[in-house]
């Protein structure tokens, strides 16, 4: 099945036969420096024909429309643009690739924390990261925008708000000749885009850039024919909460601080504290989170969507893709994905000569209209094993079905089974919440009798068991206390070697060599340190993880305080992932209570009993039930058998319930944020 999937409704007219037609016209109208090319046959792919050394590279300050920091005056956000000399100079237009962020002055981009660099006139001269290097010579320009209250714009930055999509949106329209811009930050001279901009946008960004082309995506503005979000958030309730549990750090004033710019701090104040007051610690749903999930528009987007993601990334954790591809799949938008082992790292740092070329060949089919085919490969690659992909033509793949798990009580307290006949009426697992203990912990211990979680396991599997999408844990448990989290694992109990995500580089090392990707000048080089995978030798992975306040049973968006003794039925929703669990291998489902260094405890430690007639698991499962019950049949053949049980001391390379985003300390102290250069 082609990755195109046509749209049921609010479809834009279709490119795809003015690519076919016009491929030639395109040849000589954006790659050619002289009219020597109509004779050529179609082009398939942009060339580097342009002088990036000559480019235009030019500041602009669109205006938003919008007065947030309330100083009279409506808001102006700073466009730094590199463009090709040539295209211009001849009249032609050529699309923009942009990628809109709040952190090119405080925190830089990529691997290695690049910011922008003007010249003493205040001029761009260094672009952070590669697009302008290898795509400008290719016929594009880039832009990259300073978010609202960051850098060099107006305003102040509203933390996936109203002023982060708009300062966005309004380049794009600029961009279309809808929006006003100017050549100074206060002046009134006009500079019109539509001079050399042919109006196609297609946004790209890891982390919070990611999240802003999802937001502008969601608008519905015309002109922006793709997004690349990378790592990105979907909907900001679920990067500080789950399902009404707070997340390690829920506070968004505190990141807003972090990337105003500091002139605006001052003036921003009253959005700061307007923003937190909307943004309880509670959990609670508020109309601001509202504000900030946009996933509820996907039926508006118009853009194609090609998602990246780490599915071991405990940042913008994997569930803010997930929530986002299936409801763009409802609306029948175009979609790619690619899902790697690693952490929050960008797919240029973990599969980089790959990812280049897809990347280009993307761009140019989506912005330049070319047929080059990428329309019909797969639509997923999935990262089985370091440095190893796999590829499905749709995602998840057909022949997926949810298989009902029932856990069942064993031998001993906490250490149980995992199949799918129902657990005698009356069964029961009791544990206690110690939020000093992580997932990693439970894991290990997953055939020990411990009291900080129960844990349910299969017998080794007999064949593979693939896992694809979003699973779902529905626990019906009785609290002691008036408050009470709970976390639900799956882990694949086998020896694996995995990138190490839960260490520095969150599962790459970064090497002194060198390689360029693109044109250089004396101010911005196109020359990148190298990249590769860090491993580990682990005994168990945790393949996906959720989180929930079990205060939410009643209402999802409101919590309350719990009656102790009372029985209360929750589903929590846990992140989608990719994982094949080999034949030789056991699946196990673990639930506890607070997940250290990821969920902030509650006010209480309770214990939980859990009702395990009443509790079950449904698990995305390629063949459905019918492959759970051949992979847990018969016996494993001879000489394929593995050891199971007390982890070897140092079988396990990841910290156990350590700071799991690769930082030194818990991340209360130094946690990541959204795009953090590291």
């Amino acid at each position: 099945m082609p990755i195109r999937v046509r749209r049921t409704r609010g479809a834009r007219p279709s490119r795809r036969p003015l690519a076919v037609v016009a491929a030639a016209v395109l040849a000589s109208l954006v790659l050619a420096p002289s009219g020597s090319a109509q004779a050529a046959p179609p082009v398939r792919e942009s060339q580097p024909v342009y002088a990036y050394a000559a480019a235009v590279r030019e500041s602009v300050w669109v205006d938003t429309g919008d007065d947030g920091d309330a100083d009279g005056r409506t808001d102006r956000v700073a466009v730094d643009v590199v463009r090709p000399r040539e295209p211009a100079a001849a009249g032609r237009k050529i699309p923009v690739i942009m990628d809109a962020s709040p952190y090119y002055a405080c925190c830089g981009r990529g691997n290695e924390g690049q910011k922008k660099t003007y010249d003493a006139d205040g001029r761009p001269v260094g672009f952070p990261l590669y697009y302008d290097n290898y795509f400008v010579p290719r016929g594009y320009a880039f832009a990259a925008v300073d978010l609202a209250g960051t850098s060099r714009s107006d305003g102040c930055d509203e933390v996936g708000g109203r002023a982060d999509v708009r300062s966005a949106k309004a380049v794009v329209d600029w961009l279309n000749g809808r929006a006003p811009g100017y050549t100074t930050r206060t002046g009134d001279r006009r500079a019109d885009a539509t001079t050399w901009s042919n109006g196609a946008v297609g946004m790209i960004g890891k982390s919070w850039d990611g999240t802003v082309a999802n937001g502008v995506a969601a608008t519905g503005v015309e002109g922006l024919r793709t997004v690349v979000p990378i790592g990105a958030i979907s909907s900001w309730y679920d990067y500080f909460h789950s399902q009404g549990a707070p997340l390690y750090d829920a506070n968004p004033t505190w990141l807003s601080d972090y990337v105003n710019h500091p002139d605006s701090r001052a003036r921003c104040g009253a959005v700061q504290d307007r923003i937190a007051a909307a943004t309880p610690y509670s959990g609670d749903w508020t109309p601001a989170w509202s504000e900030r999930n946009y996933v509820p528009d996907a039926g508006k987007v118009k853009a194609s969507v090609f998602v990246v993601h780490g599915q071991q990334d405990l940042n913008v954790r994997a569930n803010q893709f997930g929530q986002w591809w299936d409801a763009l799949a409802r609306h029948g938008v175009t979609r790619k994905i690619w899902l790697a082992q690693t952490g929050h790292v960008d797919p240029f740092d973990f599969r980089r000569a790959d990812w280049v070329r897809t990347l280009h060949r993307w761009f140019d089919h989506e912005l330049l209209g070319y047929d080059n085919g990428i329309d019909r490969e797969p639509m997923a690659d999935i990262e089985r094993a370091p440095d190893r992909w796999t590829t499905d033509r749709s995602w998840p793949p057909r022949g997926t079905a949810p298989a009902v798990l029932r856990p069942a009580p064993g031998a001993a307290p906490g250490v149980g089974a995992l199949g799918r006949t129902p657990a005698p009426r009356g069964s029961t697992e009791t544990f206690t919440d110690d939020p000093a203990l992580g997932e990693l912990d439970w894991a290990a211990d997953i055939d020990r009798p411990t009291p900080a979680k129960a844990g349910f396991s299969t017998g080794t599997l007999t064949r593979d068991l693939r896992i694809a999408g979003s699973s779902t844990v529905t626990v019906t448990a009785t609290p002691t206390t008036t408050s009470a989290h709970l976390t639900a694992v799956l882990v694949d109990l086998g020896p694996a070697a995995i990138r190490a995500y839960a260490e520095p580089g969150e599962g790459i090392t970064t090497l002194t060599e060198r390689t360029c990707w693109g044109a250089s000048t004396d101010g911005d080089s196109a020359c990148y340190k190298e990249t590769r995978a860090r491993t580990a030798d682990v005994a168990y992975t945790v393949v996906s993880r959720g989180w929930a306040d079990l205060g939410t049973w009643a209402d999802p968006r409101t919590g309350r305080p719990l009656t102790p003794g009372r029985p209360y039925t929750l589903t929590v929703r846990l992140a989608p992932t990719d994982h094949v669990v080999p034949a030789g291998h056991r699946l196990a489902l673990i639930v506890a209570g607070t997940d250290r260094d990821l969920l902030d405890p509650p006010s209480t430690r309770p214990a939980l009993t859990l009702d395990l007639a009443r509790t079950r698991a449904a698990v995305p499962l390629l063949g459905g039930t019918g492959a759970f019950d051949r992979a847990t049949a018969g016996d494993l053949p001879a000489g394929e058998a593995v050891q199971h049980g007390v982890t070897p001391t140092g079988a396990h390379a990841l910290p156990r319930g350590g700071a799991p985003h690769g930082a030194a300390a818990p991340p209360r102290t130094g946690a990541p944020i959204p795009g953090e250069a590291r």
